[in-house]
């Protein structure tokens, strides 16, 4: 295999490694498979360019149209895995291991792109939360908003995903509007570098969005500012100097680490030999174990089981460890491949020879044991090492010391209190999963040790088909956790774009915040047209065009015939006396969606028009009863409005119900489909 150069992407141009470059070792055999070095780049400049080229570029760009690039630069990644795949190899992972790098990065794209489409607008300022009203007449209001930070996102990556993860940070950073600088670890550079190829191959990236440190870091963040982000996987140590580094903190640079963590499996108390959350169980503690050879910050490191089956726990891990085939990971049949280099493989080894000083080893040894292939004695291989503690309280070392490989100690616990005092004694992890199907068992864990871990998984029987794992960060929930394991957050949907985005407070007169904001905020004067908004199309529409209706009076008949039509019978529209001894009615109501239906009946234009489809409602809430012989009216006016695709869009309106006496009974949002 013809070494690899590991090229930089810099201003738009790719730069090749100096005369200086560092040799990449491949993880199966040790001959070089890549160079690398970042001699000669001037990180001032870069962030210079990104901030003046690459932000304004993507700002200018609507949250749906940095989605569709997501889209775009997922497609891209998966037209060429299988180039990936081939170059990931020297890696060490299997296939199936490199599946979680490469399709779960391009996944984890798709996901952020379909949440962009969805959840955002199709705007460049993001609302959060409703309206404050300020003043007494409504007058003067203030509303919350993100906007994206003009600054450059400094993506620092860990060498075990290479390209995961570079991607779970560029998904919620580009959708944010950020543009990024990705410096991914040097010894699996090169299959970063590839992917990192691929999207700028694409030509969707706008200029200056995205450039590429590969080698050392130099003093590129000497040259940050305080609308920058330093995004941040790997070890504590390293979190620690970036936290401490005198521009971080003197800028006060946003920094998001997400670091070491000792994650604990608990098997239920209910959990015994011989029920399927014990075989899941086991399943999960060895796929764990071995996955990536245990080189996953997540993995479980820590298994918890009641005092009285741990031997049985022990029998149970043994055995299916025993069956995992360790070697060249291109070969059929081989579940484990090699640790990303010898000298990874050494760290693990002296922190197991450390560990065993505190527990016995009852499976595997630092030997790298036999291993499937040929030529492969320069490799990093190992084989999986259990090990068991019968006494987890007597020493610190084993809720401290982490061998960032396919290791894990099996420990007894007492009771549940004692399960979970243990799992939060790591001080703070990414992960932990709790095999029961006890409901009262997980509550307790919950409540004793969700302030300790970034997420719990609860996996029974029932979940068992479609559960993710212990170990599987998912672009929808916060990847992250508390103390040890960093205090910073990843991931989690459309709370992983805000990391990127600065929440800030508007306040103004109703109508100057509803003309910047584009949405019809509370108080900002509606204007009446001389065309019903259901003949307009959505190009048309502006926040504010507004529908006053005629109003309807509600007879007792027709109560009764709503209620007999659709069998909605409840006492307080059909029983006079026990709706009067109610204390919220005081007599017969109508129905709430009755009020709704009339409500359209009121609004709605019939005939075929710009309007394609009603689709919804939201925010629903009935003020006041409405009475028998009570008069009721609507007003129905635009909030806001998003295009979807370039044929149609979404049109939110607001609608206000009223009595007779102009007092707000029912008020809700409708969604609509409009023509363009």
């Amino acid at each position: 295999m013809a070494v690899r150069a590991v090229e930089s992407f810099i201003r738009n141009h790719w730069v090749s490694p100096g005369r200086n470059a560092e040799v990449v070792l491949s993880a199966i055999d040790g001959s070089a498979v890549a160079e690398t070095s970042s001699e000669g780049l001037d990180f001032a400049e870069s962030l210079a360019y990104a901030r003046s080229v690459g932000g304004p570029a993507l700002r200018a760009m609507t949250f749906h149209e940095r989605a569709g690039l997501l889209k775009g630069l997922a497609q891209a990644i998966m037209a060429r895995k299988e180039e990936l795949y081939d170059i990931a190899a020297s890696t060490g992972g299997t296939r199936a291991d490199n599946w979680i790098d490469i399709e779960g990065g391009a996944g984890t794209l798709f996901s952020y792109a379909s949440k962009g489409r969805r959840e955002l607008p199709n705007a460049r300022i993001l609302l959060d939360g409703e309206a404050e009203i300020l003043g007494k007449t409504g007058t003067f209001i203030g509303q919350h908003v993100y906007t994206s930070l003009q600054g450059v996102a400094v993506l620092i990556n860990a060498y075990n995903f290479p390209i995961w993860g570079m991607l779970e940070k560029l998904g919620p950073c580009l959708l944010a509007g950020v543009p990024a600088i990705v410096k991914p670890a040097e010894v699996t550079g090169y299959v970063a570098e590839a992917a990192f190829r691929i999207m700028i191959e694409s030509g969707l990236l706008p200029e200056g969005a995205l450039q590429l440190i590969s080698g050392q870091a130099g003093d590129l963040l000497d040259h940050l500012g305080g609308q920058d982000v330093v995004a941040f996987t790997g070890s504590a140590a390293t979190a620690q100097k970036l936290q401490a580094h005198p521009v971080i903190a003197r800028e006060g640079v946003r920094l998001t680490a997400e670091r070491d963590s000792l994650n604990a499996s608990i098997l239920g108390p209910d959990a015994a030999p011989g029920t399927p959350e014990f075989d899941l169980f086991i399943k999960e503690v060895a796929k764990e174990m071995t996955v990536k050879a245990g080189q996953k910050c997540t993995a479980i490191r820590r298994a918890l089981a009641p005092a009285s089956v741990l031997d049985a726990v022990q029998d149970a891990l043994i055995a299916r460890l025993s069956s995992v085939k360790v070697g060249d990971p291109r070969l059929e049949g081989v579940r484990m491949g090699a640790l990303v280099s010898r000298k990874q493989r050494d760290d693990v080894a002296a922190r197991v020879q450390r560990l065993a000083t505190r527990a016995q080893i009852v499976f595997g040894d630092l030997s790298g044991g036999a291993v499937e292939g040929i030529g492969l004695e320069g490799g990093a291989f190992i084989t999986p090492v259990l090990l068991r503690s019968d006494d987890p309280w007597a020493h610190a070392d084993l809720h401290d010391v982490e061998a960032f490989g396919p290791v894990a100690t099996v420990m007894p616990y007492r009771d549940l209190d004692d399960a979970i005092a243990l799992a939060n004694h790591g001080r703070g992890s990414l992960a932990m999963s709790v095999f029961t199907k006890d409901a009262d068992t997980a509550r307790e864990v919950v409540l004793g040790a969700g302030s300790h871990h970034g997420r719990t998984v609860f996996i029974d029987r029932d979940s068992a088909s479609e559960s993710t794992g212990h170990g599987s960060p998912l672009p929808v929930l916060v990847h992250g956790g508390p103390g040890r394991a960093g205090g910073g957050e990843e991931l989690g949907g459309v709370r992983g774009v805000k990391h990127f985005m600065q929440r800030s407070a508007l306040q103004g007169s109703p109508d100057l915040l509803s003309a910047v904001l584009g949405e019809q905020m509370p108080g900002s004067r509606l204007v009446e047209g001389d065309r019903h908004p259901f003949r307009l199309r959505f190009g048309e529409l502006e926040p504010g065009y507004s529908l006053k209706t005629a109003s309807r009076e509600v007879t007792l008949d027709d109560i009764e015939h709503f209620a007999h039509f659709t069998g909605d019978t409840f006492y307080a529209h059909m029983d006079e006396e026990a709706a009067k001894a109610s204390p919220i009615f005081g007599g017969r109501v109508a129905h709430g969606y009755l009020i709704l239906s009339f409500a359209a009946g009121l609004f709605v234009d019939p005939a075929p028009g710009p309007v394609l489809a009603n689709y919804g409602l939201e925010g629903l809430r009935f003020i006041k009863p409405l009475k028998p012989g009570q008069s009721m009216r609507a007003v129905l006016s635009v909030k806001s409005k998003s295009l979807k695709t370039p044929d149609m869009g979404e049109v939110r309106w607001r609608v206000d119900v009223f009595n007779q006496d102009d007092e707000l009974i029912a008020v809700y949002d409708l969604l609509t489909m409009s023509a363009v």
